[in-house]
């Protein structure tokens, strides 16, 4: 491709973001080149300190536990208290809890950090794609949303990297490390972005969203399940994948080669995939992308080699690149203007949730039915997505509806949980 188009594509993509977009943007970015903790913590747990594995699997699972409480609090507060107030209180905390995590020693101190620094990490996804909603065109979100997604993997795999460089030389640098950063984050949400909460007027005043009221949004919560289903699929990557592999006699490097071109291909396709499909009809989106991630894990069933192994990590990678984008726009799309917090805590932990039960399904199927059964059931756990957006999206809005309106067909409650 002639480096003019190269460059005109790349003019496009960025194009009509609004200014404040982009600073949490770099926020997003900065946080994620600082994520050194969750890429170590198991090392450190069992090499540094000298704790089991099983030990180590419970502290990954506090703080995935922490995450899961934190989703929807962390939406109320959004709603409430407004975006801006939060992600510096989840910054803030994250920042201070990661530090304090890297001095403890006794063990049941460093669990119950653990899952603070998992409350606190996980409390900012729903102000930040709240906020996102808010200062982005909708005709525009899904490219937003591509591009946000694309700076936390670029940050993920760079800081991927980093992370054994600075575990070599010290542990308790990258807990500080991650701290500083992440407090740099809550530096820039405080000096340049301003609260972007919708104000209210007329009746939206009087009104309110509460838990309930998403809770009793039948068409919203069954896309929340499929989301959960599909979430399901992709935890495998982490748990269900090397596992597979190393019983089936291949080696940590084969799957860490594996797993890599997942990362790649984000950081290369990203971008150019959205400019394909942001225009596009999100139901057919989202039932390619559930059959691709179901099917691209069930040809895993069939992987001999490690290059079959990349092959099937590319069918599946493509449907996470259609994906998230595309399901963090429409959840949007399904929310109210005033109830954004609440709806993007309730998605939120759809995925906290899958990473916990993700890791349980897996070992579950392999030790009791073998590898080639958890395959198929991720084909299945696919087509059932698949079959449930095809369903429910048949009459989706043209675009997000008013508040009002949204709310007087969920129920409204005066009031918030």
């Amino acid at each position: 491709m002639p480096l003019a188009t190269l460059k005109h594509a790349a003019r496009q993509t960025v194009s009509g973001l609004p200014r404040e977009f982009w600073w949490l943007w770099t926020s997003t970015l900065v946080n994620r080149l600082g994520a050194f903790v969750a890429t170590f913590m198991a090392l450190y747990l069992t090499l540094e300190r000298g704790y089991s594995a099983s030990y180590a699997g419970l502290v990954a699972s506090l703080h995935g536990l922490g995450g899961v409480i934190s989703s929807l609090g962390a939406g109320v507060m959004t709603d409430r208290l407004g975006r801006r107030p939060t992600l510096l209180v989840a910054q803030s905390s994250t920042a201070l809890s990661v530090a304090v995590l890297g001095f403890m020693r006794d063990p049941v101190a460093i669990a119950a950090v653990a899952f603070l620094v998992g409350m606190a990490a996980n409390a900012s996804r729903p102000a930040v794609q709240a906020m996102m909603a808010d200062i982005v065109r909708p005709e525009d979100r899904v490219r937003a949303f591509s591009l946000n997604y694309w700076a936390i993997n670029l940050g993920f795999a760079v800081s991927s990297v980093a992370a054994g460089f600075v575990a070599e030389v010290s542990y308790l640098a990258g807990f500080m490390i991650e701290a500083g950063m992440t407090m740099l984050c809550a530096v820039v949400v405080c000096v340049k972005l301003p609260e972007s909460r919708p104000v209210r007027a007329g009746k939206e005043a009087a009104a309110d969203v509460s838990l309930g009221t998403v809770l009793r949004d039948g068409r919203f919560m069954s896309v929340v399940g499929l989301c959960f289903l599909v979430a399901l699929i992709f935890q495998q990557a982490y748990v269900g994948l090397p596992v597979a592999m190393g019983r089936a006699g291949f080696t940590p490097a084969d799957y860490g080669m594996a797993i890599a071109v997942n990362g790649v291909l984000i950081v290369v396709l990203q971008i150019p995939v959205t400019r394909v499909i942001e225009h596009r009809d999100p139901r057919r989106l989202l039932v390619v992308s559930s059959l691709l991630a179901g099917y691209g894990f069930g040809l895993t069933a069939f992987a001999g080699s490690v290059g079959v192994f990349v092959l099937t990590v590319c069918v599946w990678t493509l449907a996470e690149i259609v994906n998230a984008p595309t399901q963090t726009g429409l959840v949007v799309r399904l929310s109210p203007v005033h109830g954004r917090g609440r709806y993007q805590g309730m998605y939120t932990l759809s995925w906290s949730v899958a990473a916990l039960v993700g890791p349980l399904l897996s070992g579950f199927v392999i030790d009791r039915f073998g590898a080639i059964w958890l395959w198929g059931v991720c084909a299945v756990l696919g087509t059932g997505a698949a079959a449930g957006y095809g369903a429910l999206m048949r009459r989706l809005p043209a675009q997000e509806p008013a508040a009002g309106a949204r709310l007087e067909a969920a129920g409204t409650e005066v009031g918030s949980a």
